[in-house]
């Protein structure tokens, strides 16, 4: 599917002028930008899982790779705010849609999830996550997502339970090989 420069997405009108924000679908002029985004996102959060070692950049240009991969799939949707002119990007989110087998409490198998989002600290309290949020969830309603998941950090949670997202069900495990 090719990218159209037109898709904007208008965030629903509100009272707050902040929430009167422009997103957009990212292109590849916007890798550099995506990339030291999801930087500033892994500095934050910390520890160990998250911080590579010092000096460590291989990971930055796989995931500028990928990211170039993904923009023309179906399956991942990657949306910015800008920061003005010149500035580079104010703030990005990334969202994927999985399919996975159906069940009772998933019905068709699909299921959302919010890999990153992310605002350059000098953009922050100005709508630019709730704007990316509620544009990345209308495109999970557009592909009928059945459940969407996210990783909240302590700052962030607020932001998503005020649009509705709640302690998830399932007890949460991984295993690094």
């Amino acid at each position: 599917m090719s990218r159209r420069t037109e898709d904007r997405t208008p965030v629903r009108p509100s009272a707050d002028p902040a929430a009167r924000l422009t997103t957009r679908p990212a292109t590849r002029d916007d890798i550099a930008e995506l990339v030291r985004l999801r930087a500033l996102l892994f500095e934050n959060l910390g520890g160990d899982y998250f911080s590579p070692p010092a000096g460590d950049t291989g990971w930055q240009h796989d995931l500028a790779a990928v990211l170039e991969e993904h923009m023309a799939t179906e399956d991942m949707r990657i949306l910015v705010v800008d920061g003005g002119s010149g500035e580079g990007l104010a703030a990005c989110a990334i969202g994927s849609v999985e399919q996975r087998l159906p069940g009772p409490h998933l019905r068709n198998g699909r299921v959302g999830l919010v890999i990153g989002v992310v605002t350059d600290p000098a953009h922050r309290r100005r709508g630019h996550s709730r704007a990316l949020m509620g544009a990345l969830l209308d495109w999970f309603r557009e592909r009928e997502v059945t459940r969407v998941d996210l990783y909240a950090s302590s700052e962030g949670a607020p932001l998503y339970r005020d649009l509705g997202f709640v302690d998830h069900p399932d007890p949460a495990l991984y295993w690094r090989p």
